[in-house]
This record gives structure tokens, sequence and C-alpha cells, in this order.
């Protein structure tokens, strides 16, 4: 590097001659890079596709030198191994990056330096803003099991490192390794601030819990000013259970307007499945969507090499049978083809949320109506941080069965603090494909407090399998930059960013929002006292007595994206 550091790859060259390169570069060991995890394309078939392929550790991860800090030096580091793929006798000059993840990010990164060979980059399930996924959300909540979870691995690596260097001890591996496997006890510990495996390592763990809102820290890292210094294209490969799904959405629709060259802007290609962030099979233990949904059958790495095809050798007809957008749209369980997102035939559509005041659990009397109602109420329920609704499913990093994913929700709907409003049994099918978002009136007894919102889709069995979700805490209505409390009692306006889904709700099924407070331990719990979450105690919580109102002054809805293809 540009620093005299030297960062260690594993290269496959062409045998005879030169050609183009497929670059990777990842923080959690090239030795163990697969022949295809998850939506990663198989290594193999680009190696016989005709492409050189080098693999690289981030600095200061396994056998490269240096010193790891997340995203520090990824930009000038991914310009400068372009440089030098390009100088290779084995190169033809012309370099692509693929990758999930943190693996995503550096492409981004790299592509915003302007890096000359650099001719396109593959991003899957990864973000260009490090605040909003992962490691916080939206809505301002701290991502709390992914962050403990993810700090203790890069931790312990880092302290086998340190040991092998003849620095550090045994014992600080042997306590970070314990904190990998056994990550769940870590979001118990409070205050998060100071869980004490990962306080004392310090290091970006002090940084990241000193910045809860979307400061010039975090401005620091995003990308989203800089996508005007991008100019190749990018195939954007998401899944709708995946923790970046709201990220991955808004780099397609950003990119192709603010990128930094007509041949990025035209090239963005968006693909989502119904995937999470691990596994890409489709199969979940409450709902499987078919052989079709795995990326080996529906040709990903096909994909992956018609991409590189036209845009690495210059093959203009490579793409010509792939449309711009290529979504899995669940219920029908079937790929489709479009050309844009969110699709030019939506009709954003009103369902408002009513009740006689008590909606509290799926038994409860909330419905969900295309009709405003004529009258005004509201329902109550209590928020105790001490007891926050259990994470059940979801677009997070699935840690456990259940945990991520689609999810049956009535290991939860039965709790006195969760709001159901069930539309009517539906007599035609009603396609939901594009953003989602919930409008709330609310008010509480606190001065601070989240609210979280979930699209369900209700089988005529009643089972009900979540969609997607969001979470919005208080203090952030306004902007994720500025913090404002809240005055007990006064009414306010707020929208829960639900990101994106792609559903048909069949004949005899319901649509559903569950509405509440918390979502632990995927979210930290907001801990009411408008202080700072992350430094408080279990003795400073309070409860929040919290109020969902609606009706003619109070319009409270749900906002979905409709597709009308009846005639499909």
């Amino acid at each position: 590097m540009r620093d005299g550091v030297a960062l260690s790859a594993n290269v496959w060259r062409l045998a005879d001659g030169e050609g183009p390169t497929l670059l990777v570069r990842l923080p959690y060991g090239k030795d163990m890079m697969g022949a295809g995890v998850g939506v990663m394309p198989n290594l193999m078939a680009l190696l016989e596709a005709g492409y050189a392929l080098v693999v690289q550790d981030c600095r200061g991860t396994f056998r490269s030198e240096g010193e790891f800090v997340p995203h520090m030096a990824d930009r000038s580091d991914g310009e400068d191994t372009v440089a030098w793929i390009a100088d290779q006798p084995w190169s033809d000059g012309t370099v692509g990056m693929y990758g999930a993840s943190y693996l995503g990010m550096v492409q981004w990164e790299t592509a915003a330096t302007g890096a000359p060979a650099l001719r396109a980059i593959a991003p899957s399930v990864t973000s260009i803003d490090n605040y909003e996924a992962p490691w916080y959300s939206a809505g301002g909540a701290l991502s709390l099991s992914l962050v403990t979870w993810w700090n203790a691995m890069m931790y312990a690596a880092d302290a086998q490192r340190s040991l092998a260097a003849g620095e550090g001890s045994l014992a600080q591996v042997q306590e970070l390794g314990q904190a990998v496997v056994f990550a769940e006890s870590l979001n118990d510990v409070l205050p998060t601030a100071e869980v004490p495996v990962l306080a004392a390592y310090g290091k970006w763990w002090d940084d990241w819990m000193a910045h809860p809102s979307h400061d010039e820290y975090w401005d620091a890292m995003e990308l989203t000013p800089e996508l005007k210094n991008v100019t190749v294209p990018a195939l954007n490969i998401g899944g709708w259970y995946d923790l970046y799904i709201g990220q991955t959405v808004r780099t397609f629709t950003t990119a192709r307007q603010q990128a930094g060259s007509e041949q990025a802007r035209e090239g963005q290609r968006l693909i989502i499945g119904p995937w999470d962030h691990i596994s890409a099979t489709g199969v979940y233990p409450d709902r499987s969507f078919g052989a079709l949904a795995a990326p080996q059958l529906m040709g990903l790495t096909d994909l992956y090499v018609k991409f590189f095809d036209c845009w690495l050798r210059g093959d203009t007809t490579a793409l010509d049978d792939v449309a711009p957008v290529k979504i899995f749209v669940m219920g029908i369980d079937q790929w489709r083809d479009e050309q844009d997102w969110p699709l030019p035939d939506t009709t954003w559509t009103d369902f408002h949320l009513t009740s006689a005041g008590h909606a509290n659990t799926a038994d409860g009397d909330g419905v969900l109506a295309t009709e405003p109602p004529a009258t005004s109420e509201h329902d109550t329920y209590l928020y105790d941080p001490r007891r926050p609704v259990p994470t059940a499913g979801g677009a997070c990093l699935p840690m456990t069965p259940g945990f991520g994913g689609p999810v049956d929700q009535r290991t939860v709907t039965g709790r006195e603090d969760v709001l159901c409003f069930t539309g009517p049994v539906l007599e035609e099918p009603v396609e939901v494909t594009g953003p989602v978002s919930l409008t709330l009136f609310v008010s509480s007894s606190a001065v601070d407090t989240d609210f979280t919102a979930k699209l369900v889709d209700v089988f005529p069995d009643g089972k009900a399998i979540n969609l997607c979700d969001g979470i919005l805490r208080a203090r952030y209505r306004n902007g994720l930059a500025t913090e404002e409390l809240m005055e007990p009692g006064t009414v306010y306006e707020i929208t829960v960013d639900l990101t994106a889904t792609a559903n048909v709700f069949l004949p005899g099924h319901r649509i559903r929002v569950d509405v509440s407070s918390s979502n632990f331990p995927r979210y930290d719990r907001n801990t009411n006292t408008g202080g700072v979450i992350a430094r408080e105690t279990e003795e400073q919580m309070v409860p929040a007595i919290n109020h969902i109102h609606h009706g003619p002054s109070h319009p409270s809805r749900l906002v979905l994206p409709i597709i009308d293809r009846k005639e499909q």
C-alpha cells in the first residue's frame, strides 16, 4: 500500500496470457473463502469463465499487516490494490469487484475513489451508510445483537493476532472466544456501553457507543454524498429478510439518480430474493419459498458472469436478456423481471388503523381498513423495558433458529403490549411490492420511547408470517442527527420505515400490522428516560404508557405499495 503496509492475497491467474480480474477484499480470512456461500457466486465458475481472481485480507486482519479499524483504510487500500492488479503481467488492465456484507462496503468505498482500472462492482447484502445499517437503524435504535456479536468476533480475531505476535494474553483470547460462542449473554448486560468483554478491549466499540446519533462521526463513513464520484455500474443483490434490505434498495435508486456517469446510472441492476444475511436457501422452519428460491436454481452465478462479461470484456449483448430489476415475489413464490424500483405501476394505498380501544393482542379489536374511521379512539399499552417484546424473526442476522427471517408471530402476539390491526379475509389476491411505511399519531407518559411495526401475512390457519418491519426512536422523529424529546401527553405524528417487501396476500389470507415499543435483542431497549441509553442501568429504566391515536383528527395509517396485475 502507499504507506508501505503489505496486504496478503490469494491469486488465481490465467495459465496463459492476460485477462480481466475480479477482486474480493474481506476482514474474515481469505483462506476461508468458499466456492460459493449465500449470494456469493461460485468461485470455480468465475475461474472457468476466464477471470483471474484476487482474494485479499483487509488491513490488520489475518495475514495482512497493519491495524484493522472498520472502514478507516478501505478506500485507499482498495484503490491501491486495483492499481496493483492492473499493473500485473497477467492482467489486461480491467478489474471488477464482488462480495457480500463488509465485502460489499469496501467495493463502494473503492468505487468512490474513481480508481481508473475498476470497471464494475457487484455488492450484495450491504450498505453505503454504516449508521442506518448495520450498526444502528433507520430509526435510530442500536442494532444490539449484531453489534455485540460482530465486535466480539472481530476482537477475538484481533486478540489471536496479538497473541501470535507475542502480545496480549491467552486469557483474553479465551474470554472473547466465549463471547462469540455465547453472544446472546452479552445482550442482557447493562449498561450496554460497559459490556465487560467488549468495553475492556475498547477500540471502535467505545466510539460506536459514544455516537448514538447520526453525527459527524458517522457522516465520515457515509458514501451517499460520494455517489457522484462513482462512475462504474453495480449489480446490487439483497434479500427480503436481510438486515441491509432498506439500504440495498435505497442505494440502487439513489445511484440511478446520482452516480457520476451515465454508464453508472443506467448500468445499475437489482436482484432481491427471499433470503437473509447468511442463508439463501429460501427454506425456514415456518415458511419455505420453494426450490426456485435458491441462487443455484435461479442462475445467480450466471448473472454475475453476464454482468462482468458486459463491463469488463465489452460484451455489449451479455445483458440483453437481463432486466434492470429481478425480484422474488413471495406468496406466489415466483421470480419476476421489472424495469425499475419502486415499480412504475405502484398505487400507494392507505390502510387505516381503527379499533374500539382494545387492539391489544391478536385477539383484540384492532382493524385495518381502506376506509378512514368516522370516530376517534386510541389504544394503550404499557411498555416496560425490563420486559421487552422478544425478537421473533425479521431482517436481522439469524443468531439462532426462529430469531431471523419469516417466523410465526403467534409466539409474541398474545402479549398485551403488542397491538394488532387486521384487515378482512381477502376474496381476491392483493400484491404488495415496494417500500412500506406506517404513519402513527402517538403520545406517551415518557419523554422518549420507541415504536415498532411489522407487516404480517395472516394465513387461513392462523399462522402469521412477518414480511418487513421497522423501529423509530421517538427522539429521532425529526431526523437522526438531532435529538428532540417528547412532552408527556402531547400527540406527535411519526413515520416508521418498514423497509420493503414483495408479497401477494392470497385469497383467504389477511393483511395485518403489529405495533409495539420493543424488539429485543435485535434492537436495544429504550430506557424511556431521555438520557444516554447505552450508559443507563436497569435501575434507571422507567415504564412508559404509550398511546396510538386514530380517527379523523389522527389518521394513523399503513401505506402499502399495491400492484394490480390480476391479469397475470
